[in-house]
């Protein structure tokens, strides 16, 4: 019986989603030189381990304001396995910009012990979100926590707003109210496994932020952080540092990890706003194997994007993606999980896209095209997948391969051009033809339990 190659490739036309299927036949390699896609399973690289998004204040907001029906498909959609089997989710340690208003856990500076500290405020829209988001799942989601500034006490300016600084005289007590929060986080249930110093160190923004040069956030770590999360046995949780855009990366990396530093540091973390820089990931790969590389935050900006640009937004995240597992990512966290229609709400109007957008007006549920790009990928490429080398014929696809631990192999091609693409994927001497739509994208599942009954499967 011959070997099958059956495949769905997802289009938009008139920004309505098309399926198309098919299939062909593997056949054997007798030197097919044009339209190639090769794989290479013995050229191996990173382990994957999930994909997630963020349950931030606004989204619990916009999830309280939804029916439960509208809340079970949306978190189905998220969280089955049948889905896009999420397994990842990060939280804003106090207020950030996608929150209704701002708010901190403790803001009196006469408050030395941290008397006062309270995450009712913190937890109010986000704990309900996540408690059902583990149910629908049926298992525990990890989580990654991340500050967008101290209490505006402990700043330079006085304020939560506007950048500012951490006074250095308050960098003790910010470190024990990050171990708190950790604590209380956890004595909801919270899996609290990754960490991240601060939220985009170098950007002075109009809501919650504050900066640190790397060496401010090198001495933090060392010197305060680290050793008071030892003093509350939390040495278990992962610790990131960055959680900036990819244009300083590497640099950032290499001032921060040192031989005193080595040790505390688990990771990169990184954002996409400024732009691919998929170059910086391999330097950094390569400079510091050791280290994870994930993708903490991306969203289509309104400020940037137009909202009725589907296609483009959605093939700009395949091909952030793409790149970024070509060159070393590990883990990938889309922004807030659910927004309303104008997308918000957000206390300073830095409006955003989101895989779900829910019309508070027409009570509507509405999946952007955001989400099935990225169903693409979180639906096939398992936990625990290891990539996989690929080399193709034409800078017109992109592609990126990975083995999952079931012994499949899921390739992604994206076709960002107006016209069809034909593709010999060549494999272990075998070939088989498909061919990628015009502004398409294709993942195929190659079975490679037996050469001998080899199936290839995709999906849209």
């Amino acid at each position: 019986m011959g070997r099958t190659l059956r495949f769905e490739a997802t289009t938009f036309v008139n920004n309505q989603k098309q399926i198309m299927t098919g299939k062909t036949e593997f056949t054997e390699d007798h030197g097919v030189e044009n339209f190639a896609v090769n794989l290479y399973p013995s050229v191996r690289g990173q382990v994957f381990e999930g994909f997630g998004g963020a349950f931030t204040d606004s989204a619990g907001y916009v999830y309280s304001k939804m029916n439960e029906e509208q809340r079970s498909r949306m978190l189905h959609t998220y969280f089955d396995k049948s889905e896009l089997n999420y397994r990842l989710g990060r939280i804003h340690l106090d207020s950030c910009d996608f929150s209704t208003e701002q708010y901190e856990a403790q803001s009196d500076a006469r408050d030395t012990e941290l008397e006062q500290f309270s995450l009712e405020r913190g937890l109010k829209y986000v704990f309900p979100l996540l408690r059902d988001a583990r149910k629908a799942a049926g298992r525990e989601i990890g989580l990654m926590l991340s500050p967008w500034s101290p209490p505006a006490y402990m700043k330079t300016n006085g304020e939560r707003s506007h950048g500012g600084k951490l006074k250095e005289e308050y960098r003790a007590q910010w470190a024990e109210y990050i171990c708190l929060y950790i604590r209380k986080l956890r004595e909801k249930g919270c899996q609290i496994n990754r960490l991240s110093l601060q939220n985009e160190p170098a950007a002075v923004q109009s809501w919650d932020s504050c900066i640190y040069t790397a060496e401010e956030e090198k001495i933090f770590l060392r010197d305060f952080l680290y050793p008071e999360m030892k003093k509350n046995g939390q040495e278990d949780i992962e610790i990131f540092i960055w959680d900036h855009n990819k244009e300083r990366v590497f640099e950032r990396a290499c001032t921060i990890i040192d031989e005193t530093t080595d040790a505390m540091v688990a990771g990169v973390a990184f954002h996409w706003y400024s732009g691919d820089h998929f170059e910086a990931l391999d330097y950094l790969k390569k400079r510091f194997p050791n280290k994870k590389l994930i993708l903490s935050e991306a969203c289509i900006e309104y400020s940037k994007y137009s909202a009725d640009d589907y296609l483009a937004n959605a093939q700009k995240y395949a091909h952030d993606m793409i790149g970024n597992f070509n060159n070393g990512m590990t883990a990938f966290y889309d922004w807030n999980l659910l927004l309303d229609e104008t997308g918000g709400p957000n206390h300073v109007g830095n409006y955003c896209d989101a895989p779900f957008l829910y019309d508070t007006k027409k009570k509507e549920l509405m999946e952007r095209n955001t989400l099935a790009y990225i169903r693409h990928f979180s639906h096939y490429i398992q936990p625990g997948a290891v990539w996989i080398g690929s080399s193709r014929y034409t800078d017109k696809i992109e592609v990126t391969a990975f083995e999952n631990p079931s012994q499949t192999i899921v390739v992604i091609l994206l076709n960002r051009e107006k016209d069809a693409q034909k593709i010999f994927v060549r494999l272990e001497g075998e070939v088989a033809e498909l061919t990628v739509p015009g502004n398409g994208i294709v993942t195929a599942e190659i079975d490679k339990t037996s050469k001998d009954d080899r199936t290839v499967l995709a999906d849209g």
